[in-house]
């Protein structure tokens, strides 16, 4: 599987951004796919993730603030992210596990080139 993140992007403080992530070379619908950061100097946090049937799961620092979501006619995965806050700034990655489809973790064999956030006023 092939993921393409879009450009990141800088924003102040409170303000939104959406990521999204281009899947190809496998059946996009059929297992799960996830969002990670990477902070500088910190270890890498899955934020998001969504199984096969569209269920999702957020790490409790982005929970009520980052939405993920799947647009399976085009093949791509969001994440919408309010309220920002400059802890928020990081490399994202998106990312995917062909061989899960359920009971989804944050250990993803598959990652896309990474994208940077900055949150700064």
């Amino acid at each position: 599987v092939h993921l393409v993140e879009s450009a990141g992007g800088s924003v102040q403080p409170g303000g939104s951004l959406r990521l999204s992530c281009v899947v190809s070379g496998y059946d996009y619908k059929n297992y799960c796919m996830g969002w990670v950061r990477q902070a500088p100097g910190k270890e890498r946090e899955g934020i998001a993730v969504v199984d096969s049937d569209g269920n999702t799961g957020y790490a409790d620092s982005v929970k009520g603030r980052f939405t993920i979501s799947k647009d399976y006619v085009r093949n791509i995965l969001y994440l919408q992210m309010d309220s920002l806050k400059p802890e928020d700034t990081a490399m994202y990655y998106c990312a995917a596990d062909v061989s899960r489809y359920y009971a989804c973790s944050y250990d993803f064999p598959d990652w896309g080139q990474g994208t940077q956030v900055t949150v700064s006023s």
